[in-house]
């Protein structure tokens, strides 16, 4: 099999073309990506220069670079996105560009090319806030961020172009993935780089919005099984059977790198910021997964692996504190008096 990976320098996206080429050595990966500020080409150095491996840097809304990375491609795994909740609450325009648009030129695209199967890649966001029990993938769609609403854009493409041109499209909803290697603006690495900088980590409102977590390697095996057996068309939640608070994930994560929770900088919650998400994942269990990994484990190997690849998140945690949408050039060290709005 020859796959279409879009985005796959990102932390998802690089973590699923190393899992499926594990234990699928003979297949090969076109890995299409525009290395924005998210991508690293550091993440697959391994497999650069490998027969059946190709990077190549180019943007989802190109046309002409999405029809020639696309040759000869059997599947797609689409992943590239603006990801970012803060980012597109400050401006909302790059997400509907590469979340929309882009999501539109490869479906075109992967209809004219003939591509036997498209997983889309979405987020649990698309349902809005859940405040009690979780929701099955029947659900209404009710997105309350820019984000949010730029994926469930995208959902119903992809849906649209299976109804409308029978393209087996896939939609994937994964709750909040973690792991080594994530780009230090989302929670986790940001408490973990926080800490290890002796650096305040800003916890929006009172802390008690509630997310699931899912390790990058039981989410990346989870989509690695839905592009091979999930039903065309169909829409599969995928969970992790762990909730948990903002609030106590930082403090966990304080607990295990000995750290003091007077790190913990309460600031002004951001807009919108919507207080649980919750789903039912049945659909996907059905077809033999579960998570492997529990979140303390998941947890410690994340800590780990910032503990030991300083030169590889350094450098990027100094970049985004030059940019202003980002927490990092204005997060409050250690016994900052003041609270500050910041994002994170």
């Amino acid at each position: 099999m020859k796959l279409l990976v879009t985005g796959g320098a990102g932390f998802i996206g690089s973590q699923f073309i190393r899992g499926w080429r594990l234990r699928h050595p003979s297949d090969e990966f076109v890995n299409l990506d525009r290395l924005t500020y998210a991508g690293s080409r550091q993440r697959l150095q391994p497999l650069h220069g490998q027969d059946g491996y190709r990077l190549v840097q180019g943007d989802v809304c190109d046309a002409a670079a999405v029809g020639r990375a696309l040759d000869g491609c059997d599947a797609v795994a689409h992943f590239a996105a603006e990801t970012h909740v803060d980012r597109s609450i400050t401006d909302a325009a790059p997400f509907l560009r590469t979340n929309v648009e882009g999501t539109l030129v490869l479906l075109e695209a992967s209809r004219r090319a003939g591509v036997k199967r498209f997983l889309h890649v979405s987020t649990d966001e698309v349902y809005g806030p859940v405040m009690q029990g979780a929701v099955d993938e029947t659900a209404p769609l009710a997105p309350r961020s820019p984000y949010a609403a730029s994926k469930a854009a995208a959902d119903l493409l992809a849906q649209s172009f299976h109804h409308t041109y029978q393209l087996p499209v896939i939609v994937a909803r994964p709750t909040n993935i973690y792991g080594p290697a994530q780009l230090p603006e989302k929670f986790i690495p940001l408490c973990v780089v926080s800490a290890m900088q002796e650096r305040g980590i800003p916890i929006y409102g009172d802390g008690q919005q509630r997310r699931g977590w899912l390790f990058v390697e039981d989410a990346c095996e989870a989509l690695e099984l839905l592009l091979q057996r999930a039903t065309p068309g169909g829409i599969y939640n995928v969970g992790s059977g762990h909730e948990e608070t903002n609030r106590r994930t930082a403090c966990q994560i304080l607990s295990l790198m000995d750290r003091p929770e007077s790190l913990l900088q309460p600031v002004e919650d951001r807009p919108g910021h919507d207080r649980r998400y919750a789903m039912r994942d049945e659909k996907l269990r059905a077809l033999g997964w579960a998570p492997r990994t529990s979140f303390d484990q998941g947890l410690k190997a994340t800590v780990a692996w910032y503990r030991a690849n300083r030169s590889w998140w350094e450098p990027l945690v100094q970049q985004l504190r030059e940019d202003p949408y980002h927490w990092l050039n204005r997060a409050p060290r250690t016994g900052a008096s003041e609270s500050r709005r910041v994002v994170n």
